[in-house]
């Protein structure tokens, strides 16, 4: 993509209204604008992000086993009244009547209706166990919506339900995406501390946070040292399987958060003992019964008996991704994506447009990545190089490969990692074979 063509309209100073460094380079790298309180707009560059988490997300999610479906965004109040949840869940849902007076609500979360569509479709103990999942647009009322996509209205979220016939099934759906989740965010360049949580208004008894690391993170949390060192994507990982160990090699060390810190305990472990702040991207939960006994989610056993189907419901924030990543991941002078979630590969800069060799290799680059498959985002702007540089520094790209006329007179281009800063002059070939590889 040429710069000159796509609407990324950069900001030079951040607005008034943004709190975080996540929200002020979200809007200064022109990522999102706001529409309504806690609302917003997906511009090209943030959606090609937001996309990019979805797809991993999405694999890992086919890998464990889950199946996709898409719910809808609307749902009928009757199903929130038979688990006995619409009074209960307060001013954070959106009720609507529709023009025949009947009464819908804008879904905060979709464990009513999946337990209607499988109590209406399941008929036999045969059909089970089942993972479901689909990705979609939520709304919750959030009295002060605030931290941009971090806390928002609106928002995208990827919501999985298991189904089992007993405890022990249940169990291991559960494990399946605990080990999903860490493999999810591992992928994201992101590290991810299970912590034992409380259930909310979702219900249960068994719950994890999964919570990265970032100075600018919303809650104080505590872990053991050793969770930092485990390297979940070396781990031989078979969901057909079994995926037990590596659970209880993460649950067997100490990790809480605030609210569940033992200090006590966290005394006992000493200098093993990290404190730091947390942000929490994805939420876990085994509810048993809790939904499927109200709204009769059942299926006929082996002898004929009749078997309350077992629960579980595991969401990622999808959206909230974008932001939490931009908080790990940043530095004064803007963002620094993961490669796995960048919106382009390699930034591409002509120093000096309009300079006939300068164009003319950088014609030739572009191309030439383009036919490899590298996703280069061209900035071929009649502006300064400092514009140029300050520019792509905010936009957080892994790789800027810089075209200028006194490197080309020395037969080299400079390729720089934005990670580290690191710096090399190189040929075309040179520099084009990094990239590639």
């Amino acid at each position: 993509m040429r710069l000159s063509r796509y609407f990324l309209p950069t900001m030079k100073e951040t607005p008034s209204e943004a709190q975080i460094a996540s929200h002020r380079l979200m809007l200064r790298a022109g990522m999102v604008r706001q529409s309504a309180a806690g609302i917003y707009s997906w511009l090209p560059m943030g959606h090609k992000v937001l996309k990019k988490i979805e797809a991993i997300v999405r694999a890992e999610q086919d890998a464990a086993g889950a199946q996709e479906l898409l719910m809808p965004t609307i749902q009928p109040a009757e199903l929130w009244k038979e688990s006995g949840r619409y009074d209960d869940y307060g001013k954070e849902m959106l009720r609507i009547t529709d023009r025949h007076e009947r009464e819908m609500l804008y879904g905060p979360t979709n464990e009513e209706l999946i337990t209607d569509i499988v109590r209406k479709d399941f008929r036999s103990y045969r059909h089970l166990p089942k993972i479901l999942y689909h990705i979609q647009w939520k709304f919750r009322d959030e009295v002060r919506p605030r931290f941009g996509v971090m806390r928002g209205r609106e928002f995208l979220m990827k919501d999985s339900y298991s189904f089992d016939l007993d405890y022990a099934g249940a169990k291991r759906s559960y494990e399946t995406m605990f080990v999903a989740y860490l493999r999810t965010f591992a992928k994201m360049g992101l590290k991810a501390i299970p912590m034992a949580a409380d259930t909310g208004p979702i219900g249960g008894d068994l719950s994890h946070e999964f919570i990265i690391l970032a100075e600018t993170g919303e809650s104080q949390v505590y872990c053991h040292r050793d969770l930092l060192d485990i390297d979940v994507l070396a781990e031989p990982i078979d969901y057909a399987g079994d995926v037990t160990t590596l659970v209880e090699r993460f649950t067997s060390l100490y990790a809480a958060t605030d609210e569940k810190h033992d200090v006590s305990k966290g005394a006992e472990l000493g200098d093993k003992l990290v404190s730091a702040r947390g942000i929490e991207v994805g939420h876990i939960f085994y509810f048993g019964t809790k939904y499927s006994a109200p709204l009769g989610a059942s299926v006929p056993g082996p002898g004929g008996e009749n078997i309350t189907l077992e629960m579980g419901s595991y969401g990622i924030g999808v959206s909230r991704l974008v932001g939490a990543i931009i908080e790990a991941h940043h530095d004064e002078a803007g963002i620094v994506w993961p490669e796995s979630v960048a919106p382009f590969h390699v930034g591409l800069v002509n120093l000096k447009t309009g300079d006939a060799d300068c164009d003319r290799v950088c014609g030739e680059l572009y191309g030439t990545m383009n036919g490899k498959g590298i996703d280069v985002l061209y900035d071929d702007r009649d502006e300064r190089a400092g514009v140029k540089f300050a520019d792509m520094d905010l936009i957080g790209l892994p790789w800027q490969l810089v075209v200028g006329p006194k490197g080309l007179k020395a037969g080299v281009v400079e390729l720089k990692y934005r990670a580290s800063g690191e710096k090399h002059e190189l040929s075309v070939e040179s520099a084009l074979a990094r990239l590639a590889g």
